[in-house]
């Protein structure tokens, strides 16, 4: 079966070139590739994040044999599905919208978008067109987390702390960044329902506690200080385990997921489980800038 033809939307992030070297099995060792879709088509993109690298990752693309388009739309008709990667998720709507008008499916990376509303724009124009969505950090599927998650000794995960680099920058506002990736490790551990946040926020790091439904509670580190690492302790019903996530294989993990999107026709991850995050963020956001004061999740 011929690989499914991928479409790349804007190059100012590695994730561009590193996800076409695993799917189109080029550039990379062997035990990164991944079956099933190959990137064919590709447009540069601007940014406001970081501009100086397009022009070097559209050359990488271009020996990665990908070909560039000068307009986003042009990739209409010669695809099955595309990749929208700009680093800013403020743009995220803008950018998917042709293509989910057109009944394209589209994998958004991280963050889907910068706010609920823009969200759930996202969500009701891809059920209207009939055209999935799927959004995602790599660390969701990172083999740490996947094989804590598939061991029933545990029991039901009771709280959770999670930790992560959370860099700032005013293109992604607060925990949208980078501080996404703990973010939604606390997710992928506790699992959606929170409904009230409390943000502490400092020059070297954010503290974040989420209350969700039926009591339990969970918290992320978002570090901007001293050593920067993946890693999580969860407080089960049977013990509590402090676990590190490394990121050799978490873009493979991911990119497994999203060929599955495609080829399927079926998100891997409940859209409304990803809305969810970007309110988590949102009221994290408000709860910073006011000194802490409690935020309602707006699901």
């Amino acid at each position: 079966m011929a690989p499914i033809k991928l479409g790349i939307v804007d190059f100012d992030t590695s994730h561009a070139v590193e996800f076409t070297r695993r799917l189109n099995q080029r550039g990379v060792a062997e035990d990164q590739w991944v079956n099933g879709a190959q990137v064919v088509l590709g447009w540069p993109g601007t940014s406001k994040i970081a501009p100086e690298i397009i022009a070097g990752n559209a050359k990488e693309l271009e020996k990665l044999g990908v070909t560039l388009v000068d307009k986003p739309e042009q990739m209409i008709g010669k695809v099955d599905g595309l990749l929208i990667e700009s680093q800013q998720g403020s743009v995220h709507l803008e950018r998917a919208t042709p293509f989910l008008e057109a009944g394209i499916p589209c994998f958004i990376d991280k963050p889907l978008t910068c706010g609920v509303a823009d969200a759930r724009k996202l969500v009701e124009l891809a059920e209207r067109k009939k055209a999935p969505i799927f959004s995602a950090s790599s660390l969701r599927y990172a083999p740490e987390v996947v094989g804590f998650l598939a061991e029933p000794k545990h029991g039901k995960v009771q709280g959770a702390m999670t930790y992560g680099p959370a860099t700032l920058h005013e293109g992604n506002p607060g925990l949208y960044h980078y501080g996404i990736h703990p973010v939604e490790l606390l997710y992928t551990l506790m699992g959606p329902g929170c409904e009230r946040v409390a943000c502490t926020h400092e020059a070297d790091v954010d503290v974040v506690t989420g209350q969700w439904k039926g009591g339990r509670v969970g918290t992320v580190r978002g570090l901007r200080a001293g050593k920067r690492a993946y890693g999580f302790v969860a407080f089960t019903d049977k013990d509590v385990q402090t676990v590190g996530v490394g990121t050799t294989f978490i873009y493979r993990e991911l990119l497994k997921q999203v060929v599955t999107l495609f080829k399927t026709g079926k998100p891997p991850l409940n859209v409304a489980e990803t809305v969810e995050i970007m309110a988590f963020i949102e009221a994290a956001l408000k709860s910073g800038l006011n000194h802490g004061a409690g935020e309602k999740v707006a699901t």
